[in-house]
């Protein structure tokens, strides 16, 4: 060395444990997780999801055991998401309003038995329609943005109406986040939360989710390109989630999550609102598989991936591993 003496030496704050912690950035705890649920018809029903180990699809009443385990773990919110069965699914997505449909059941039941549990539904017509595209569509296929729009609006007010505290458009539709927003107003509904997930790409991470909900035999060899967005695009994400702050959206979602970490980043550096990331099934199924076949340490790749969300400037992050993370954190 050229000097006797180093002056600077970083590594000196990384000898103890005591210093590293002093200095730490980011820290994750419980108040940043999400966790996404699979809801199904029936009573005492549970379906193991073959692409996603450790995941099930559950029927209302033994979701009300998960929920008390999340309410228990520290967990602040679960994210519902319904298996539709084939006979009520249709051109239409009408089933998508019912109020007496599979997720109002759900949000009533998950509100009078845990009222302190946050509820956020999912607003998109995929579980609904007979194509599995998350919109109307017409003669061609091709995806109708006001009239899906229109129907938007019915299921947002029917979650709202169950008493969800949150409703999250998922479709990628133009202008259904102000659509939404001025329909809560209208009916009085001024508290319900919009979760907008805005920047929603076109992604091939979501293979898992689709088995889950059983949309993927609907949707077949078909594809979401001409309304979720192109993997290759940023500066488009932060024009979509601009538009949908404008529009009324209290808080925008990033999806998939890893992936883009340089979409939450600059989302997140742009406007400063609640930003949320999805660490979708794909992203989950990897790191399941291969810490089953021993390739991955399975606690220590999944805690580093929600300090990657943390430090990229997620607020939050809906993932699959919310349950586990939280037993994690407990144990530190």
């Amino acid at each position: 060395m050229s000097n006797q003496f180093l002056a600077i030496r970083p590594r000196r704050m990384r000898k103890d444990e005591f210093s590293r912690r002093l200095m730490r950035e980011h820290v994750l705890t419980t108040n940043d997780l999400i966790y996404p649920v699979f809801v199904l018809e029936g009573e005492q029903r549970t379906e193991e999801v073959s692409s996603m180990p450790g995941v099930q699809r559950q029927s209302i009443d033994v979701l009300l055991k998960t929920a008390q385990e999340c309410v228990n773990l520290g967990i602040p919110a679960l994210a519902i998401f319904p298996v539709v069965p084939q006979e009520f699914k249709s051109l239409d997505a009408k089933e998508a309003y019912n109020p007496n449909g599979l997720v109002p059941r759900t949000v009533k039941a998950l509100k009078q038995a845990f009222p302190e549990l946050g509820v956020i539904t999912d607003v998109a017509l995929d579980p609904y329609t007979t194509h599995g595209q998350d919109g109307l569509i017409d003669d061609t296929g091709y995806v109708l943005n006001d009239e899906t729009v229109e129907v938007l609006v019915k299921q947002a007010l029917c979650h709202a109406e169950a008493g969800a505290d949150v409703v999250a458009p998922s479709d990628m539709m133009d202008g259904r986040i102000g659509a939404i927003r001025d329909a809560l107003e209208e009916a009085g509904y001024i508290y319900t939360r919009i979760l907008a997930y805005s920047a929603k790409y076109a992604s091939a991470f979501y293979g898992p989710f689709r088995d889950a909900v059983g949309s993927s035999a609907s949707l077949g060899k078909g594809n979401k390109y001409n309304y979720q967005m192109d993997p290759a695009n940023s500066d488009e994400a932060i024009k979509e989630v601009a538009l949908d702050i404008e529009e009324g959206a209290d808080m925008v979602m990033v999806k998939p999550g890893m992936p883009y970490l340089d979409i939450v980043r600059r989302v997140k550096q742009e406007f400063g609102v609640p930003t949320y990331a999805y660490h979708v099934s794909g992203e989950y199924a990897m790191l399941k598989a291969a810490a089953q076949n021993g390739w991955l340490d399975e606690k220590a790749c999944v805690l580093e991936a929600m300090l990657g969300f943390k430090r990229a400037g997620a607020d939050g992050v809906l993932t699959y591993y919310a349950m586990d993370i939280a037993r994690w954190l407990k144990e530190v």
